[in-house]
């Protein structure tokens, strides 16, 4: 296998800064659904389904999980 010096390892990937990113592109995606109605959401394992009345079915991952206690 050869290695890419500019690889980044997947042990070097901070969680919160995935989390941070998979967030703001879930919020831009929710930019684009203004105006459109939800017929459908699904909550799966690793992510949550939405789909709109025009057919399309959007995609979100990566933020979900728990960060520290709630009280």
């Amino acid at each position: 296998m050869v290695e890419d010096e500019n690889s980044v390892d997947a042990l070097e990937i901070e969680p919160e800064a995935l989390r941070a990113a998979e967030f703001m592109q879930a919020q831009m995606i929710l930019d684009t659904m203004v105006g459109k109605t939800v017929t459908k959401a699904e909550i799966e394992e690793t992510r949550i389904a939405v789909t709109t009345t025009d057919g399309t079915t959007y995609f979100f991952y990566g933020f979900m999980g728990e960060q520290g206690s709630r009280s």
